[in-house]
Formats: C-alpha cells, structure tokens, sequence
C-alpha cells in the first residue's frame, strides 16, 4: 500500500505531466489515501481533467475536487473606465 506522500507525489507528477491541465496553481493533499486538490484553474475543462489525472493515480481511494475556476479576464476593465462610462450614461 502507498503512502500518503507516495500518493501527493505521483498525483503532483500527474497534474504536470498532463497536457489538458495547467497545474502551476493546483494545490494536492491526501489522507488516508483520499486526496484533495485546491486551488484554481482557467476553465471547466481543466477542472474535470485534473479530478480525471488524479484518480488514474495508483493508490486514491477517492477524491475531492475543490479547485475553484478562474475564467481569463479578456472582458475585464479597469475600475476607472467603468466609471467613465457610468457617467457618460446619466
């Protein structure tokens, strides 16, 4: 049977190794075999593929997906041009 830190490091290397997944803000734990990611990802899709990446893991009993998803902000605008516009509409 695997140790929990034998389990973190193989999922850590999973993450990384898949090409579906941006693991540089993906956080792994596990106890007793059940290993919990957190952190955020930038699209659903990543978010599934990573939950798919961790369970392909020797060793996971199960899993808890917390990752949070953080879509790119090519909407966003600055709070200074938001206020412009709120202006020039009253």
């Amino acid at each position: 049977m695997k140790s929990d830190s034998d389990i973190k490091k193989d999922v850590e290397e999973e993450l990384r190794w898949d090409p579906n997944v941006d693991s540089t803000d993906i956080g792994v734990a596990v106890k007793k075999g059940v290993v919990t990611l957190a952190g955020f990802v930038r699209s659903y899709g990543q978010k599934y593929e990573a939950e798919r990446a961790a369970k392909r893991v020797a060793g996971v009993v199960g899993l808890a997906n917390d990752l949070e998803v953080r879509l790119p902000g090519t909407d966003e605008r600055p709070d200074p041009e938001l206020a412009r516009e709120a202006v020039m509409m009253i």
